[in-house]
């Protein structure tokens, strides 16, 4: 993004709620004839007065810093499969940033809408495109010093051209190496430890018999899909080796249950590996419609996590449970991406024949989303002011909710 686009609320209608999660709602919105947005965009509202966590504020301020960095490329340079920024604005009552439409929903969605029962869904090409995106992706977050930490199918969006687009980013945390922590760097989510807000105690919820094999468990502090939950604690870095090189690790318990990594759980401090650990529970899921690990209850998911190896249907080795196998390594050190990053996981077999760099030009996407007629879309509809239908959903509780809900924990 060449300039700074600063949205006028007062040309831009809500056409409907595309979602609300932990820390925003989404609308589907419509720009004022002759304005220099997209006919459609989706608008991410952070309502100043429903926040409940002390630090929501901050997140979202840290994500739109970071869309904000990743349209400053020039030109054709901004990457394929990451959001831009469309523009901002804040007042008093909230924090708005608008962002592409993708019409073809998101990878969850598309993988119920072809197996409502929860089986097979995609064939090994279907998966081996998009995970070839979502490397690429994390890749150049990691190139950024920027861990994504939230990777889940939907957190996937698929563009009209049947391309994904990674979203929501209020979870990923700057990470820079030892040796440029004191130097000039990019705006950092700032440090969840200020002066002003207390250390969070840690509470033990069970142990397997060592000091470092527990898992912790916090107070429920909000929601996003129920069989999903998501999670989210204060956090401080620390410099200690073994995170893909001498950089800073988090200390932080975040991500989605179901894709936590074991070093998470463990509370021993994680960097860039837990998006490759990520992106393995990713493949096994799209590979057989549920994730490896879980269970009845959170804690038996993060025991299972801990403890259990992922275990295929069926007898027969595949290039795909290889790369799933290497990518859910228990120990961060061993697992695949750890030493080479994005380089080492395109060198996988899996991905034998993959044009890396025509990916947005050359691949065939297996999916296309329906073409939309955007002006019948806002004709059909009842827009309202983006503020009024805030107050609306304020007052109901009217949300489009996501397929599956998630959760963020306080009391770490």
């Amino acid at each position: 993004m060449d300039e700074k686009v600063v949205l006028d609320l007062n040309q831009i209608r809500a056409v409907r709620v595309l979602g609300r999660g932990a820390m925003a709602s989404v609308f589907l919105v419509s720009a004022a004839p002759g304005s220099r947005l997209p006919t459609l965009f989706a608008l991410k509202v952070f309502d100043k007065q429903s926040a409940v966590k002390p630090h929501a504020l901050r997140r979202a301020r840290w994500e739109l810093s970071l869309l904000s960095r990743l349209s400053a490329a020039p030109g054709d340079h901004h990457h394929p499969f990451l959001p831009s920024l469309l523009g901002s604005v804040e007042t008093p009552d909230l924090l708005a940033w608008a962002i592409p439409f993708c019409p073809g929903g998101d990878l969850h969605a598309l993988r119920r809408s072809l197996s409502p029962s929860n089986e097979e869904a995609f064939s090994a090409d279907a998966i081996r495109f998009y995970l070839s995106e979502i490397v690429t992706a994390l890749g150049h977050l990691h190139s950024m010093r920027v861990a994504y930490r939230d990777l889940k199918p939907e957190n996937v969006l698929l563009r009209s051209s049947g391309h994904i687009m990674l979203a929501d980013f209020d979870l990923s945390r700057h990470l820079p190496a030892r040796s440029t922590t004191h130097s000039s760097l990019p705006p950092p989510l700032p440090s969840d430890n200020h002066s002003h807000a207390p250390r969070r105690k840690l509470t033990r919820v069970f142990s397997f018999g060592a000091a470092d094999d527990q898992i912790k468990k916090g107070r429920s502090a909000r929601v996003s899909p129920a069989s999903r939950r998501r999670t989210s604690s204060s956090s401080i870095s620390k410099s200690r080796e073994g995170s893909g090189g001498d950089d800073e690790r988090s200390f932080s318990f975040v991500g989605t249950e179901e894709y936590v990594a074991p070093e998470v759980v463990r509370g021993e401090g994680h960097g860039f590996a837990v998006d490759w650990w990520a992106l393995g529970i990713l493949a096994y899921e799209m590979a057989y419609g549920q994730t490896p690990f879980r269970g009845r209850n959170r804690k038996e998911t993060l025991r299972n996590i801990l403890t259990l190896p992922p275990m295929f249907p069926g007898r027969r080795r595949t290039d795909l449970t290889d790369l799933i196998e290497r990518l859910v390594v228990k120990d961060p050190e061993r697992r695949l991406g750890f030493s080479g990053g994005e380089e080492e996981v395109k060198a996988h077999p899996f991905f034998d024949g993959v044009k890396w760099e025509l990916l947005p030009e050359v691949a065939r996407p297996p999916f296309l989303a329906l073409v939309i007629d955007e002006e019948e879309e806002v004709e059909r509809q009842n827009c309202n002011d983006v503020r009024d239908y805030l107050k609306e959903l304020r007052q109901r509780e009217r949300l489009v909710p996501p397929s599956r809900s998630s959760e963020s924990l306080e009391g770490f």
